[in-house]
């Protein structure tokens, strides 16, 4: 189990939580997701150096040296939005078209949505063990034989892992086992996921360790000293909460609304945008009961049209309170009741690693509005979901 920092235990708010006997977490319902949250920047640092180990970079090589037309990310639920922060990063890095496509979406129209030709699967698997998992891996194997695969997964015991093992076509990464979550929820394995899929892209040598170790100081900052803050935010009467994100951040938004959803039962409607795109018709949801989450792109050509639009729903006094996340907010879009989350040194930053830090923030914001709820993290949907989703009958065919 990981260490939590002294500083962050001295936080109000978590010192009250972290002070109860384990028992009590456990009948209150917070304890595993909390533990998960607060030991990520530690996590991250053995994923990276996992990545950094000889066989692991020649595996990585391995999959790539048949240099496929096209990669494809899957997953269901939180696992494909780890797709969706990590296809620009890969498209950019190895020069081949990536995309991110839902395991539910292959599994009933592989034939239309897959692209031809010699590609590679990459999924990405807290479990191993949900239905879709094995499904399109065994669908694709059969029916698109010239695809090899790349299993990424916290669970050394899961199907995803155990069940390929004697085909060549399939090689499997398996996280360390802290990263393999109790709770319902992913927290921490969505993260250390996300992490190990820019190893694909072949970043070697002590700078990019050194990337890592500078966002796990930061993020265990924003831990230690904003912690009481976002539980602040998430005492307050909203029902709605969107976020908005940019490229790959937009993933990084779909993960964040749903960890709200997941963790509030619903009482808290989510939506996940861009910010060009909430002009189009989102817009009109937001009103004063609504929580504005916006994470910034570290590209300023990028952040200019994101700060234009913040902007513009500060003249239209539009949403209740912000949560902004990046590095050199200006202050002219925040108001006096809203939080700037300064992560510092990572705006030199082109690929998915703050996004590991946007998704903490979204994290933290949604296990605090559970408790405040009255709700139970670890097990927020009184039963209507389960960790690992429930078996369902494979169907051939296919569109």
């Amino acid at each position: 189990m990981s260490k939590l920092s002294n500083k962050t235990k001295d936080s109000v708010e978590l010192r009250k939580l972290l002070a109860l006997p384990l028992e009590e977490q456990q009948k209150r319902g917070y304890a595993d997701t909390l533990r998960e949250i607060l030991q990520q920047p530690s996590t991250w640092t053995g994923t990276a150096d996992l990545l950094r180990l000889t066989q692991v970079q020649q595996q990585l090589q391995g999959v790539l040296a048949h240099r496929p037309s096209h990669i494809v990310l899957t997953g269901s639920g939180s696992s494909m939005y780890i797709g969706e922060c990590l296809a620009p990063t890969l498209q950019l890095g190895l020069g081949i078209p990536t995309q991110a496509i839902a395991a539910g979406t292959l599994l009933t129209h592989w034939r239309s949505v897959l692209p031809p030709g010699a590609g590679l699967l990459i999924s990405l698997a807290r479990s191993g063990d949900s239905p879709e998992s094995c499904g399109v891996v065994d669908r694709l194997l059969a029916d698109a034989p010239d695809y090899r695969h790349l299993i990424i997964t916290c669970n050394a015991n899961g199907r995803l892992a155990t069940s390929y093992r004697d085909d060549p076509r399939v090689s499997v990464l398996v996280l360390d086992e802290s990263t393999n979550d109790r709770s319902l929820v992913m927290t921490s394995s969505f993260t250390n996921l996300l992490l190990a899929g820019t190893g694909v892209a072949q970043r070697k040598g002590d700078a990019a360790a050194d990337a890592v170790s500078q966002l796990a100081r930061s993020v265990q900052q924003v831990f230690d000293q904003q912690t009481d803050a976002f539980a602040a935010i998430a005492g307050r009467d909203f029902t709605k909460a969107v976020y908005l994100g940019s490229g790959g951040a937009l993933g990084a938004a779909h993960e964040s609304a749903l960890k709200m959803l997941e963790m509030t039962g619903g009482a808290v409607v989510t939506m996940a945008e861009t910010y060009l795109g909430l002009r189009h018709g989102p817009m009109s949801s937001l009103d004063e009961q609504t929580l504005v989450v916006g994470f910034l792109s570290p590209d300023p050509a990028v952040r200019a049209y994101e700060l234009d639009l913040l902007r513009e729903l500060s003249r239209k006094q539009l949403g209740m309170t912000r949560v902004l996340v990046g590095e050199h907010i200006p202050a002219d879009v925040l108001g006096p009741h809203d939080v700037s989350v300064e992560l510092a040194g990572l705006g030199a930053t082109d690929d998915a690693l703050p996004l590991l830090a946007d998704v903490a923030v979204g994290q933290l914001l949604a296990f605090f509005r559970c408790l405040e709820l009255g709700g139970k993290p670890d097990t927020p949907s009184q039963g209507v979901l389960t960790r690992v989703v429930e078996h369902f009958p494979m169907h051939s065919g296919g569109a």
